[in-house]
């Protein structure tokens, strides 16, 4: 057996495994499995993976970008890691795919770790009995063929208990974040930084001094914001309190509990941080993911908005779309106990720098922002967002938007269309914005 590595008990050459034949049929299994998803993208660098297995010869990145997801031949492979993003995805996927569809397989392919080649896992199976010669031998033959029967038994039955349940219940946060939309966060060692949409909250006194109500103010978004509100306006802010109190939405907890399992995938430590203690340093040096509604977005509140189709309306109860000049209003907040009302789901992810991104999971209300953590958290709405981006777009961009119509009852979300969905201008981001934004 001609072995690869280090691993030589376990790693093989594809030929020593499969003839040609039997490594197409093996790829045709995996692309009709459906576990690759919509894009045609991992499709072609799986076939293009497998041919070079078969010639026996291991591809440079050049060729994976040129060959396989049809970039051009001026492509940067220095600067643009879409064809690392992309295997790394497919290494996920392949895991993936035997988790689901083929557990028992004692043979599986894999790409190796800092290369672009296929190898072959060989998993030993699970018992071995060698025949002996001597009665101790012997012996020892047929106790061991006894605990065999026995272990079989008792893993049949387990099988037949967990099996479908294991395949229905497989991790979909280990789904989703094998998706190329969380993979601009999950794939490099940049740390990750969950930032939660918060309300500053402040008192106002009466004339005894008391706090007669708490005040919410969006342009009030921490002490130092509160300051400066008093210096602006000294006549009607000198019985403003600093109360150190910040609330968060309920839907925040849905979401929360959401979206965290899927950045834990990452294996990255993942800090957590209020948007009213969020600094511009932090922004820079993490991958910034955002839950809470579009009125906490504050410090965020310009990147998200700088090259996107969309624009705070009225309030932030409102979207306008730019091109089409059309608003999105909630009404979650006007509603009486049990009547129907309409809200909006957004999601949104941009590069904040040359190394972070941002993933923003808001909503105007609480069903806004639940079902937008619900569509991140499963990959086939995932599939879904980005197909209907483009039909045949390459996943892995890492600069589009979504919108959803949500419709609920009581605060909780029953049903959903995507409405929108379109690429960012990033460029706007840090540059000058355009005529007509």
């Amino acid at each position: 057996m001609t072995t690869l590595d280090t691993e030589a008990e376990q790693l093989c050459n594809t030929q020593d495994a499969f003839t040609p034949a039997e490594l197409h049929a093996l790829c045709k299994r995996i692309v009709d499995s459906g576990v690759l998803g919509r894009s045609r993208h991992y499709a072609r660098l799986l076939q293009f993976l497998v041919q070079c297995a078969i010639d026996n010869r291991s591809p440079k990145e050049i060729e994976l970008a040129v060959d396989a997801l049809n970039r051009g031949v001026d492509f940067d492979v220095s600067s643009d890691s879409t064809v690392r993003v992309y295997v790394h995805q497919l290494r996920k996927k392949l895991d993936a795919y035997y988790a689901q569809h083929e557990p028992g397989a004692t043979q599986r392919i894999v790409i190796l770790k800092g290369k672009y080649t296929l190898a072959v896992l060989r998993l030993a199976p699970p018992l071995s009995v060698q025949a002996g010669t001597s009665t101790r031998a012997q012996w020892l033959n047929l106790t061991t063929g006894l605990l065999a029967v026995v272990i079989i038994l008792l893993s049949a039955n387990l099988i037949y208990l967990f099996r479908d349940s294991d395949k229905e219940n497989y991790s979909a946060a280990h789904l989703a974040a094998a998706h190329p939309v969380w993979s601009t966060v999950l794939t490099d060692e940049k740390p990750i930084l969950l930032v939660m949409g918060d309300y500053y909250i402040f008192g106002e006194l009466n004339a005894n001094g008391n706090v007669a109500r708490m005040v919410r103010e969006f342009n009030v978004n921490s002490p130092g914001d509160l300051e400066n509100l008093r210096f602006s306006d000294i006549a009607h802010t000198e019985n403003y309190l600093d109360l150190d109190l910040s609330y968060m939405p309920e839907g925040s907890a849905y979401a929360l509990a959401r979206i965290v399992p899927i950045l834990q995938e990452s294996g990255k430590p993942l800090n957590i941080t209020m948007m009213s203690d969020l600094t511009t340093a932090e922004i820079r040096s993490n991958h910034i993911v955002y839950i809470g509604y579009i009125s906490a977005l504050d410090k965020l509140k310009e990147m998200t908005f700088a090259g996107s189709g969309l624009q705070v309306g009225r309030s932030y109860d409102e979207l306008f779309n730019v091109r089409t000049a059309e608003y999105y209003t909630s009404d979650a907040g006007l509603p009486e106990q049990g009547e129907p009302f309409r809200d909006y789901g957004m999601f949104s992810t941009f590069p904040a720098s040359d190394e972070t991104q941002v993933v923003l999971v808001t909503g105007m209300r609480d069903a806004g922002l639940m079902h937008t953590a619900q569509a991140l958290s499963d990959a086939k709405s995932l599939d879904r967002l980005v197909y209907a981006i483009d039909n045949d777009t390459d996943e892995a961009v890492g600069g589009f938007e979504a919108l959803f119509e949500v419709f609920g009852v009581d605060r909780l979300n029953f049903d959903a269309n995507l409405i929108y969905a379109d690429l960012l201008n990033t460029s706007r981001i840090w540059g000058a914005p355009q005529a007509g934004l």
